[in-house]
Formats: structure tokens, sequence, C-alpha cells
């Protein structure tokens, strides 16, 4: 039997004995670097906490270290260590402010394609549980086109594009949408794109962000985007990047923290979802691994 029809089959039992809780896993990505990605990822988990809500940010951005920074807690350790050294997947989560899950994939997010048959089992069974750990389990990909990009876009039910007014912001969110749309994989009927416009010097400004991208979006690819809002452009975003803390702790009542609050509350009570499939974050790596071996 080969890796790929083994993946299948652990794939199916997962699902036939799967909890039934589920978080809702959304993925934040972003066409270039330098837009707020990352910065968006981690106050946005601060704004769901407040709002009751149990978030583990996974960290997918190899090479960078970006929400640990924000977080000012250096894990210890990362994906690799369930894969290749047995640890459980509640050993590896790193406690963040407001009670936050954080996990680092580290290097075994390069090295998914290249495990044995029982460290995928077991990978795939940590990943089931920590399904049932959180509400919300928030993926920070890198930014760009790349494969890993690719992967955790195309699986995740929920993708927040973030993007900024500047033109080469909107041509790279314009050019991922588009590698996304033309990959075989990608399941665009069951896949939510939600466009947040971050830096925005006005309401109107974002409103015309998600105009300018949604059109070119209809226009040529025949798909749909919603817009989920926007977060002003705010010197204190700034500072509390220097103090290497989230804006939603170092500035809880200024004009980017308010703007994350509302929009947490409509990422929770919101109805407007394209769909009601709910993929949790083992099913999402399941089906990574599985394309990488096709």
């Amino acid at each position: 039997m080969d890796q790929a029809t083994s993946l299948r089959n652990m794939v199916n039992e997962r699902k036939t004995s799967a909890p039934i809780r589920k978080a809702r896993v959304i993925t934040i990505t972003s066409g270039k670097g330098g837009v707020g990605k990352s910065n968006t990822s981690v106050n946005l988990a601060l704004a769901l906490s407040e709002l009751d809500k149990k978030v583990i940010i996974f960290d997918a951005d190899f090479g960078l270290a970006n929400v640990e920074v924000m977080f000012g807690a250096l894990p210890k350790y990362n994906l690799s260590d369930v894969i290749y050294r047995g640890k459980r997947i509640e050993d590896i989560i790193t406690e963040g402010p407001n009670g936050i899950g954080f996990v680092s994939g580290g290097s075994g997010i390069v090295g998914l394609s290249n495990v044995n048959r029982d460290q995928l089992a077991f990978l795939i069974h940590n990943l089931n549980n920590l399904d049932g750990l959180a509400d919300f389990i928030i993926i920070d990909t890198g930014a760009g086109i790349s494969d890993q990009v690719l992967s955790f876009a195309m699986m995740a039910p929920e993708i927040f594009m973030i993007t900024t007014p500047e033109p080469s912001s909107l041509t790279d969110s314009y050019s991922l949408i588009k590698a996304l749309y033309r990959n075989p994989n990608f399941d665009k009927d069951n896949t939510t794109i939600r466009v947040i416009a971050n830096k925005a010097s006005t309401i109107e400004d974002g409103e015309l962000v998600y105009q300018k991208l949604s059109s070119v979006v209809s226009k040529f690819l025949q798909g749909r985007l919603d817009y989920l809002g926007m977060v002003p452009l705010d010197s204190t975003i700034d500072k509390a990047i220097r103090q290497q803390k989230p804006v939603m702790i170092s500035f809880p009542n200024c004009k980017a923290s308010k703007a994350y609050k509302l929009i947490a509350k409509d990422i929770v009570d919101g109805t407007h979802l394209a769909n009601n499939v709910k993929r949790g974050i083992s099913e999402i790596f399941s089906s990574i691994m599985l394309n990488r071996r096709l």
C-alpha cells in the first residue's frame, strides 16, 4: 500500500471518529509582506478572546517569528516535536496573553511531505485533539504565492485576505487569489474569501479597496469576495510594534483596536458566510499532505 492510499484510509478513519466539536478554522494571508498580516492575526485573536472565545494561533509562516515576537513568548516546542519526538499537541501550545494559545509550525511545516505512516497517524490524531481545544484556530501563513501559502489557503474553509490601499498590495492580492482559482484542488464553491482593508485612511477608503479587488476577481475569475471591514491607519500600531506588544494590549481604546473589535464581533455574529462546510484543522493538514503525495 503506497503512502497516498494509507493517508486516504487514515483520513476516512479520522472522519468516522471525529469529535462533535470542531474549531472554526480561519487562514489569514496576504499577497505580499508588510501589509500587517501577522498583526491582524494576533489582534483579531485578542479581540475574539474578549468575546469569550477560546483561540489558538497556528503560525505557519516558517522562517519568520512575527507572532511569537508580538506575544513576547518563545515557544519551547513546535510541530516537529509532535511529528518526530512524540510530543502531544497539548505539549507544544505556548500560552500567550489573555489565554490565547500559540502553536509554532517551525520546520515541521517543511517536512510534512516526508513523514511516514506512523508519524502521519500520530500527527492527525493530535491535530484532531487540537480541534476540540478552541472555538477558533487562526492559521497565520506566509505572504505571497509560495506552495506553502497556497496549500494552507486552498484547504481552509475561510480565508481572510489582508490588503492595503497601495496598488502593489492590491495587485499581489489578486495574484494570490488568481493562483488559488487556477489550482484544481481549490474548492471555490465551499471556500469564503473575506477582505480586510488594512491601513485605510477612512471607512470609504477601506470600502474602495474591497470594491477594486472584488471587481477584478468578479470580472476575470468569475469569483466572489466578501468584505469584512477595515483597520485604519493608526500611529499607535507602530508604537505597539516597537514595544513588541499587540496594539489591543498596548492601546486598547485606539482606533485600530476598536476596528479589530468590530471585525471580531462580525466574525462571531455574522450570518453571511458563503457556505456551511466546516473542516477541522486535522482535515486541512490531511488534505495538504495527501495533495503533496499525489
